[in-house]
C-alpha cells in the first residue's frame, strides 16, 4: 500500500523548493478554511444586530456550539476516514473499491444524519438547557438548532462529498463550492433575517439552503461517469469491510471534535454560572473571531501534510525538518496577528458582532485575557498536525486532547472558584502555554532522532519509537 501511494505521489514533492511547494499546496486550503470560518462569522454578525434582541440572540447562538460540535464530530467520523481511503485507493488505481467508498459515504452519512436528528430533536430543549441555555436564550437557541437539525443530513452529505472531491484531485472545485456557500449565505442572511422578519430562524434557513444548493451541484458532479470518481448502481450500498476501515481512521478526529464539544459545554456552564447569559454571548463572539485565525492555520496544515508525508516516506529528513520550520513560522505569524488584534483593538473587533455597550465591554475584556498567550499557539497547532502527517497518530491525538482535557477543563472548573468569570478566561492562556511547552519537548526529541539519520537511511535503525 505504501509503495502504491509513493508511486502515485508527484515527484516535485521531493525535489521542488519547500517554499514554493508550501505556497502551491497551502493557498487553496487557506482560502477554503478561511471561507468556512467566514461562513460562521456571517451568521453571528447578522444575528448580533437583530433589533431589540441581538445580545440575547447571539448568546442563544453560543449555547448551540456544543451541539454543533457534536454534529461535526459525527460527520468527521465518516468523512476523514473516507478521504484517506479514497486517496490510497486512487493511488493504487483500485477504482472499483474507490467507488464503493463513495457509496459508503452516501449511505453512512444518511444513516448517521437521520439517527442524530431523530435522537436530538425530540429532546432539544433539555439538551440546550444542559448546554447552558436560560429562559431568555432558550427560544433563540431552539429556533436556530431546530432548522439546523432538520437539515442535518444535507450538511453531513455536503461536507463529506466536498472532502472526497478534494481528495480525488479536484481541490479547486471543492474550494469553489465552499466559496459559493459563503457568498450565497452572506446574501440570503439579511434577506431572511431582516427583510422577511425571520430573525435567527432566517440565519439557520439560509445556512441549510446554501448547503443544499452546493450539495445538488456536488451530486451532479459525482454522477458524471466521465470522472474518475463517480456514483455507480446500486446507489445506496454498504460494504462493512470498507465501513470499518473508514470509521477506524476517523476515530481520532472524531474524538478531538467530541473533546471540543465537551469543552464548549463546560465553558458555557461555567460562564453561565459566574457571568450569566451575557458572558456566554461574549464567548460566542470570541470563539468566532479566534477561529478565523485558527482556520487559516488549518489551511497551512493542509499544505504541510502531503509535503512532509512524502519526504518522510522518501527518507529526506532534511526536507521534512525544513517544511516543519517554514510552516511553523507562518502559523506563529498568524497567531501573533490574532494576539495583536486581541490586545490592541479588541473593542473594534467585537463591535462587528454587536452594538450592545455592555456586551462589547465584556467581550473586549475577555478577548484580551483569553488570547494573551495566543502568539505561540501556532507552534502547538503545527506540531500536532506534523506528527499526524508522519503517521505518529498517538502523539497527534495526545497533543490535541491534552490541551482540551488535561489542561483546559480542570482549569475551567478550578480557577473560577477564586476568580469568578475571569478564571474562565485565564484558563485559556495557561492551557495554551502548557500545550506549547509539551509540543516543543516532543518536536525536539523527534528532531534529535532525525539528527542521527542521514537522508536515505531507514528510520527503522532507531527502533519503533520514531513511529510511535
Amino acid at each position: 500500500m505504501a509503495e502504491a501511494m509513493a508511486g502515485a505521489a508527484p515527484t516535485e514533492l521531493g525535489s521542488e523548493k519547500i517554499g514554493k511547494l508550501l505556497r502551491q499546496y497551502a493557498v487553496p486550503g487557506i482560502i477554503a478554511q478561511t471561507a468556512a470560518s467566514l461562513y460562521n462569522m456571517v451568521d453571528s454578525i447578522y444575528i448580533g444586530h437583530i433589533p431589540g434582541v441581538g445580545s440575547a440572540a447571539i448568546s442563544g447562538l453560543a449555547v448551540t456550539f456544543p451541539l454543533m460540535n457534536l454534529s461535526i464530530a459525527m460527520g468527521t467520523l465518516v468523512g476523514v476516514g473516507a478521504m484517506t481511503l479514497i486517496s490510497v485507493l486512487l493511488g493504487q488505481r483500485n477504482y472499483d473499491a474507490a467507488q464503493k467508498v463513495l457509496s459508503n459515504v452516501l449511505t453512512l452519512n444518511v444513516i448517521i444524519g437521520v439517527v442524530f436528528t431523530a435522537i436530538t430533536l425530540p429532546f432539544l430543549d433539555s439538551i440546550l438547557r444542559f448546554f447552558g441555555a436560560s429562559d431568555t436564550t432558550l427560544p433563540f437557541a431552539r429556533d436556530y438548532m431546530f432548522i439546523i437539525l432538520a437539515g442535518n443530513v444535507f450538511t453531513h452529505l455536503y461536507h463529506g462529498f466536498n472532502g472526497l472531491i478534494r481528495s480525488s484531485g479536484h481541490p479547486k472545485v471543492a474550494m469553489g463550492l465552499t466559496l459559493f456557500t459563503v457568498v450565497s449565505n452572506a446574501i440570503l442572511d439579511p434577506i431572511f433575517i431582516f427583510v422577511l422578519g425571520m430573525g435567527i430562524r432566517g440565519a439557520a434557513l439560509a445556512t441549510i439552503l446554501c448547503q443544499l444548493a452546493a450539495l445538488a451541484y456536488t451530486l451532479r458532479f459525482l454522477s458524471d461517469k466521465r470522472r474518475l470518481l463517480h456514483f455507480t448502481r446500486p446507489l445506496f450500498q454498504l460494504d462493512w469491510r470498507i465501513a470499518k476501515q473508514s470509521l477506524a481512521i476517523g476515530v481520532g478526529p472524531f474524538l478531538m471534535n467530541v473533546a471540543a464539544c465537551l469543552v464548549a459545554l463546560f465553558i458555557n456552564q461555567q460562564l453561565g454560572k459566574y457571568g450569566g447569559d451575557m458572558a456566554i454571548g461574549a464567548y460566542g463572539i470570541l470563539n468566532r473571531l479566534t477561529m478565523l485565525f485558527v482556520m487559516v492555520n488549518m489551511g497551512f496544515s493542509q499544505g504541510l501534510q502531503p509535503i512532509a508525508g512524502y519526504n518522510y516516506g522518501a527518507r529526506q529528513y532534511t526536507r521534512v525538518r525544513e517544511i516543519f520550520v517554514l510552516t511553523a513560522k507562518w502559523e506563529v505569524l498568524v497567531t501573533t496577528l490574532c494576539f495583536l488584534m486581541s490586545e490592541l483593538i479588541p473593542r473594534q473587533a467585537v463591535s462587528l458582532f454587536t452594538n450592545d455597550p455592555q456586551l462589547i465591554e465584556l467581550a473586549a475584556r475577555g478577548l484580551r485575557i483569553m488570547n494573551c498567550a495566543f502568539a505561540l499557539v501556532g507552534f502547538g497547532m503545527v506540531t500536532g498536525n506534523f506528527f499526524q502527517c508522519l503517521g505518529m497518530v498517538r502523539k497527534s491525538i495526545f497533543l490535541s486532547l491534552s490541551r482540551q482535557l488535561l489542561f483546559l477543563l480542570p482549569l475551567i472548573y478550578t480557577l473560577p472558584l477564586w476568580l469568578q468569570e475571569t478564571g474562565v478566561w485565564i484558563s485559556f492562556p495557561i492551557s495554551d502555554t502548557l500545550n506549547v511547552i509539551i509540543s516543543a519537548i516532543l518536536i525536539v526529541r523527534l528532531f534529535r532522532k532525525f539528527d542521527r539519520l542521514k537522508d536515505g537511511e531507514s528510520a527503522d535503525i532507531l527502533g519503533s519509537n520514531i513511529q510511535s
